[in-house]
């Protein structure tokens, strides 16, 4: 199943963005899928994730602005990114988890979509 997002943009700070991610295939049968993102100069990090049950993860620096939800019916996960910093500016890529790790099971990326945040 390939996941690929969408929905970046150019927003001011304190801006909103909502991202899609769309999957070829059912995501039913992925139990956890993520957001990451990777901004200039930094390495790729877990932003949130949903499990199939609903539960959620969210690293410290998104708490409390971003939240995640996902749709089985509609193969789709989202990320709501409200109060936004220029600090959140990156490519942000969808991707399922692998069982109790962080990181997809297989180096296989999207091309993920661009969100940049302006002071």
């Amino acid at each position: 199943v390939q996941l690929q997002a969408s929905g970046g943009g150019s927003v001011q700070a304190g801006g909103s963005l909502r991202l899609s991610c769309v999957a070829s295939g059912s995501i039913f049968s992925i139990n956890t899928v993520g957001w990451y993102r990777q901004a200039p100069g930094k390495q790729r990090e877990l932003v949130a994730s949903i499990t199939n049950g609903g539960s959620t993860y969210y690293t410290d620096s998104v708490k409390g602005r971003f939240t995640i939800s996902r749709d089985n019916a509609k193969s789709s996960v989202y990320l709501e990114m409200n109060s936004l910093k220029p600090e959140d500016t990156a490519v942000y890529y969808c991707n399922q988890l692998a069982s109790g790790t962080l990181w997809p099971p297989f180096p296989s990326w999207g091309q993920g979509t661009l969100v940049t945040v302006s002071s």
